[in-house]
């Protein structure tokens, strides 16, 4: 057998961590291009992430050169599989004692929306994009992410296709909604052996009965965030819903906070917070019933919308009786606050982060060859393109 042909060596400790990928790529130009490409996009936030960008070329009319058209190939051409990648990439952090999940942190099912021009782009279409909070020419995916109290890393992703690019439109059989991709990232999670405590997300995936129905058949917790308007079926003159189950408490002062319990939330930096969380006891939700619903704020009188959260579990009350037939651990209401305050410190740390990984275009026609490139441009961006050592001590934040 012949000897493999070395690639260009890049720097350290990227270049460390992106061998253990090599045994992957069957062809030298496709490891030559797999460090051009993530190098590329470790680049400073300035540095524009096209793929002209990436390669280091002129923009527009460096499109044609060779680095360029060699990129765009690897990208779009090339015969290498995205999901062995995800598979290698997901079994070094697993095996890492610093990044190994456990069941004291979250994962979180979020989505991450790109703003593209244009119609020929694979996944591409008029569509909500959450990071720019408003709908526009783009492209969405949905991503799964594990976090504790130190450290976050992304698990997993899914492209959304919107309908009109299929014949039937929503009725085909191939369209996936976005519940449907979130569900399908919770069952990866499982079957790679992601530890967590519970699944947590945002309001879109919290309002929508089937997939709570889905975690609960899985055996799985959930904490997930519902809108003050959820309702439920309520006779005349009762409270129907969180929101008027929130303004009618009964509320007089922190030294008499009525149903409202005290709840001290610490975060990474030392600084204590005192929050208020009040458990629902309305409808279809207390802690002698399938799901419970808690309301969490920093103040309880106005309920400022920036700091009140309206939440739904599965994980029983301490001491309830669901807590002795659920196989599921009890959380008090200090660990859902805890729980959900995770997804909200991902949040913040994602809004306030350096570095900006964008998505390359890449033509629909050949979205077939490895879900285009959110197979490279957001798997690569779950890389975290770094040795395990490396990857412990960026992961810690710290």
């Amino acid at each position: 057998m012949s000897k493999r042909k070395e690639t260009t060596t890049v720097p350290e400790p990227l270049e460390e961590y992106v061998r253990q990928f090599d045994s992957l790529f069957e062809k030298w130009n496709q490891r030559e291009s797999f460090r051009c490409y993530l190098e590329g996009l470790l680049e400073p936030s300035e540095r524009n992430k096209t793929l002209t960008g990436l390669a280091n070329t002129e923009p527009v009319v460096g499109a044609q050169e060779k680095q360029a058209q060699f990129l765009q190939w690897f990208l779009s051409e090339s015969g290498w599989d995205e999901r062995k990648i995800q598979r290698q990439r997901l079994q070094m952090l697993l095996e890492d004692p610093l990044t190994a999940p456990t069941c004291h942190g979250v994962l979180v099912i979020d989505e991450h929306g790109d703003r593209k021009a244009g119609t020929h782009m694979a996944h591409v279409g008029r569509q909500y994009l959450g990071n720019l909070g408003k709908v526009d020419n783009g492209v969405v995916s949905v991503t799964s992410l594990w976090a504790n109290a130190g450290v976050y890393y992304p698990v997993d992703f899914e492209p959304y296709t919107p309908a009109d690019h299929f014949e039937k439109g929503e009725k085909d059989a191939d369209f996936r909604t976005k519940l449907k991709l979130a569900l399908e990232l919770v069952n990866r999670a499982v079957q790679a052996a992601i530890a967590f405590r519970a699944i947590v997300a945002d309001n879109f995936y919290g309002e929508d009965r089937s997939l709570r129905k889905a975690f609960r058949a899985l055996g799985l917790g959930y904490v997930l965030a519902l809108k003050p308007s959820h309702d439920w079926w309520h006779a005349e003159a009762t409270l129907g819903s969180l929101g008027e189950v929130a303004q009618a408490a009964d509320w007089k002062s922190a030294e008499q906070p009525g149903q409202w319990v005290k709840v001290e939330r610490m975060f990474r930096d030392g600084s204590k917070q005192t929050w208020w969380a009040w458990e629902v006891q309305a409808g279809p939700y207390g802690p002698d019933k399938t799901e419970r619903a808690v309301i969490a704020t920093t103040d309880p009188v106005t309920l400022p919308d920036t700091s009140t959260g309206y939440l739904v579990t599965n994980l029983p009350a301490p001491g309830s009786p669901a807590a002795q037939q659920s196989s599921l651990v009890a959380a008090s209401l200090e660990e859902v606050i805890r729980l959900y305050g995770l997804r909200m410190w991902i949040e913040q740390s994602r809004h306030s982060g350096q570095r900006d990984l964008r998505m390359v275009a890449v033509p629909s026609s050949k979205r077939s060859s490895h879900a285009t490139t959110l197979a490279t441009g957001l798997l690569c961006l779950l890389l975290l393109l770094v040795s395990p050592q490396s990857l412990s001590r960026l992961l810690s934040f710290g």
